[in-house]
Formats: structure tokens, C-alpha cells, sequence
């Protein structure tokens, strides 16, 4: 299961709107006989692509009698192809270890249960929690047709995340930690689908938000930018960079200035404002990570200022949080990670890693594969 699991981590950035799988198929024996994983692109799961590579469905069938470590339960249904756990059971394959069920509530225990009927040995929960933690994004899709929120936040030891006003200079990063720290977050955007900021980030920044790991992904990071007045400047880095992977959120209806975004290939997506709760005006961000779901955005990591941080975490949409944390303390003077939040959070699952002098803080606020929708 551990070799599945690192096969299926191949998938990162390449099989996203399905899930990462991972599959090693031994013969009767316990020799390996084939392996393999699922990239969107090419079409076929994991299972068979490890099939066919264990001559499976020819003379030469050396899976037949022996045992499939799948990372995430063989399918049941048609789709893109065929199911898997039909091509597992013509394969003649004795047993079926799957580390985890299918997410996806309307399938969920039938492929297993296809295993089972036609006779081979099925056991579930090997590398559990690993299979679970790869595919957080799309167990959280299949089940709300929305993405998993990612929250990235960089702060001092005193909550900060940003000089007082008029310190920083405007469109100019100001950076909280180190190179090691930021470097870290490359990863992060490349097994993201969609990283989002706010206008008054880009503003203030002039980020580019893009995904610079160097490491193959099938489809453009999607940068997304919510800006309820349109404010955004046109020689903006995320503008001049713009090629069909920018997209702004708003509820202006300044047709002049959507136009002039437009023309500079940034897609505006105009909105209806949110309504109560005090916020009149303000982009709708439900309506925004329903959007996002509908193009097949799984992940989105979000690297916003104050406002946002507060919004996406007070309103319960943030499911999965990191926190990268420089030590030093910058005062109550300077721009606060989070203003006004009336409920505390907790991370479940904390764990911590060290990057030189920092470090960063990462768990989870949601699990999203225990969904109640």
C-alpha cells in the first residue's frame, strides 16, 4: 500500500477533477506483477492501467490469483470508463485490498461490494488516513459540488500579517518569513486547482499567484480575485500576466471597467452582492465557491488579507488551515491575520514543520469526508 499511495501522489496536478489512485497488483506468488496510476488526460484508472501492465486480459495474465492495493475504492459505475472493479473481477484477481471507501456518497461500498459478491477477498483501511488526506479535495467536491477551502496564512507571533498602515509601501510584498517558508508554498499551489486573493491584496502586493514548482499540471492554475467595486489596477501583475487563468469576482456593474479587464483577457464574473449579516456590497463567496465547483476546481488556496481571512473563517467555509509563523512581533499597530472573529476555531490533527527560523501550523477545521450535507 505504501508504493500505491506513492504511485498515486503522481497524480498531483495531473488528475485533478478525479481523484489521485494509486494501484500495485502481485501475483499468487507475492511478485510484483504491474502498477500504475490515474492521470485525468489519459484517460484510464489506475486499477486497469496496473492490469494491463500485469498482462491482465491476455494469455500472459499474471495478476490472476493474486492481490490489488488500490488507494481509493475500486469505482462501480460508467463513466470517462468503464468500472474498475468489473475489470478487477474479469482480471481474476483473489483479493482487493482498498485503502479507503469512495467518497462519493451515490457509490460509496458498491464497488467493494462487486468484489465481494463475485468472490474475491476484500479488506478496507490499509494507509487510511494517508489515501484520505491525498484526495481531501475531491472527497469534499463529490459530496457539496464545492471546492475545500485551503486557508494560508503568514503571520508573526503576535497574530500580524502586514507593517501599519502606511509602513508598506503600495504594490510592494512585505515579507513575513523567510525564503525557506515561502518556498513552501509553491507546492501548495501546484496541488491546488485555484488560489484566491482579494483586491486589497493585490493592491498592496501586486502578487502574481502563480504556480512556479516547475512540476507538471494538466490544467493553468486558476487565479482568482475577488474585488466587489472593481478596483482592481490595470497594470496590475495579475492582469499583464493574464491568459484565460484570471478570473475576478465582483458586483459592480461599472461596464466600462469590467470591459477594460476583459480586454486585457481577465474573465469577469459579475455576481449578485450578498445580502444581510452586515455586508452589503460584498461579493458573495458561497456563490463563488459554487462557481469554482462547477469548473472542477477541487482545492482552493486562499492567500488573502484581513478581511477575507475573517469573512471565509467566521462564515465557516475554510476546511483545511496553515499557518506559517516568523518569530517576531510586528505590534498592535500593524494589520491583524484576523479583526471581529466571535467564535474561536481549533485545528484538528495539528502537526508542525520547521522551515529555518520559522515554522508553520497546519490542520484540519472540517473533515471533509465526514461531510453532513
Amino acid at each position: 500500500m505504501s508504493r500505491a499511495l506513492e504511485l498515486a501522489r503522481l497524480g498531483t496536478g495531473l488528475s485533478s477533477p478525479n481523484p489521485m489512485v494509486g494501484c500495485v497488483v502481485l501475483d499468487q506468488a507475492g511478485n510484483l506483477a504491474g502498477e500504475g496510476w490515474h492521470e485525468y488526460d489519459l484517460r484510464d484508472h489506475a486499477e486497469v492501467v496496473a492490469l494491463r501492465a500485469a498482462g491482465a486480459f491476455t494469455e500472459n495474465n499474471r495478476a490472476r490469483g493474486g492481490t490489488a492495493y488500490v488507494t481509493l475504492e475500486p469505482c462501480n459505475h460508467v463513466g470517462r470508463t468503464g468500472p474498475c472493479s468489473r475489470a478487477l473481477v474479469e482480471a481474476g484477481v483473489a483479493r482487493v485490498v482498498a485503502a479507503t471507501v469512495d467518497p462519493n456518497p451515490l457509490v460509496a461500498g458498491q464497488g467493494l461490494e462487486t468484489l465481494r459478491t463475485a468472490g474475491i477477498a476484500v479488506e478496507v483501511g490499509v494507509g487510511q488516513a494517508e489515501a484520505r488526506h491525498l484526495n481531501e479535495g475531491f472527497a469534499c467536491w463529490i459530496q457539496t459540488k464545492k471546492p475545500l477551502v485551503l486557508m494560508k496564512v503568514a503571520m508573526t507571533l503576535d497574530g500580524r500579517i502586514a507593517p501599519a498602515p502606511g509602513v508598506q509601501k503600495e504594490r510592494q510584498p512585505y515579507w513575513i518569513t523567510g525564503e525557506a517558508a515561502r518556498a513552501a508554498v509553491q507546492p501548495m499551489r501546484w496541488a491546488a486547482d485555484a488560489a484566491l486573493t482579494g483586491v486589497d491584496t493585490v493592491i498592496a502586493d501586486d502578487p502574481l499567484l502563480t504556480d512556479r514548482s516547475g512540476r507538471a499540471r494538466r490544467r493553468k492554475l486558476l487565479r482568482v480575485v475577488l474585488d466587489s467595486a472593481l478596483r482592481m489596477p490595470l497594470d496590475a501583475k495579475l492582469v499583464k500576466t493574464a491568459a484565460e487563468d484570471v478570473v475576478v469576482f465582483t458586483v459592480s456593474t461599472d461596464e466600462a471597467r469590467a470591459r477594460a479587464l476583459r480586454e486585457r483577457g481577465v474573465r469577469v464574473e459579475v455576481l449578485a452582492a450578498e445580502a444581510g449579516a452586515g455586508l452589503p456590497g460584498r461579493v458573495p463567496l458561497e456563490a463563488v465557491l459554487e462557481r469554482l465547483g462547477a469548473e472542477g476546481v477541487l482545492t482552493l488556496l486562499t492567500e488573502t488579507g484581513t478581511r477575507l481571512n475573517t469573512a471565509l473563517l467566521g462564515g465557516g467555509l475554510v476546511d483545511r488551515m496553515r499557518m506559517f509563523c516568523s518569530p517576531q512581533i510586528m505590534g498592535s499597530d500593524a494589520v491583524p491575520a484576523f479583526r471581529g472573529m466571535s467564535v474561536p476555531v481549533r485545528l484538528a490533527g495539528a502537526e508542525m514543520e520547521r522551515f529555518g527560523e520559522d515554522w508553520s501550523v497546519e490542520g484540519l477545521l472540517r473533515d471533509p469526508w465526514n461531510l453532513r450535507i
